[in-house]
């Protein structure tokens, strides 16, 4: 079985009901699945540079879960991936570390599907907003796969969504991110 290695960049896990039901259903479908959940290990303390670099060796299919911050990751996952993702680990003469390994973005969007399009509230595409991480994983010489994303992921109470809505949408989501992960270890076992 092909080792799964899943980044969690949300900084308050606790206040996620939508990236916790995520990772939550990642952990019991899956196995061989290692879940890094960064603002546990790393909210008041240095990012283990290490530490990580060595999970990401182990891994076969790396997968950053997060929610999607002002058009980017959030803070605790830029900070990860700018400690992390270093000259000659992850990129120059001799960073081959990560190279041939499954790199995919699973993440939740606030804001509804339309409002992200050229005519849209955001005026771009999510296609078009994540180009600077799927950059990084060519650059690392991983396999960018097409990201896993969802939008009206948020609650606010008596303004937007129902957590019971959000909550649905979390299940589904999980549900996709779990079968694109099989695939990806399925496809790595027969030589992709």
């Amino acid at each position: 079985m092909k080792h799964v290695l899943v980044i969690s960049g949300h900084p308050d896990l606790q206040a996620s009901w939508a990236n916790s039901l995520i990772l939550d259903r990642l952990e019991t479908r899956l196995s061989n699945t290692e879940i890094r959940r960064l603002d546990r290990l790393y909210s008041d303390a240095p990012i283990d540079v290490e530490q990580e670099q060595a999970a990401l060796q182990k891994a076969d299919v790396v997968v950053l879960q997060f929610p999607f911050y002002w058009y980017s990751v959030p803070a605790l996952l830029k900070k990860w991936l700018d400690e992390v993702l270093t000259f000659n680990f992850a990129y120059g003469p001799e960073g081959d570390k990560l190279k041939g390994k499954d790199f995919l973005l699973s993440f939740t969007i606030g804001g509804p599907e339309d409002s992200y399009q050229p005519l849209g509230y955001n005026h771009f595409t999510i296609e078009q907003l994540i180009h600077p991480l799927q950059q990084t994983a060519y650059l690392a010489g991983m396999h960018f796969n097409a990201p896993l994303f969802t939008h009206r992921m948020v609650y606010i109470p008596g303004v937007y969504n129902t957590q019971e809505e959000v909550e649905a949408r979390a299940e589904a989501h999980a549900g996709r991110l779990t079968d694109v992960i099989e695939s990806l270890c399925h496809l790595r076992s027969i030589g992709k």
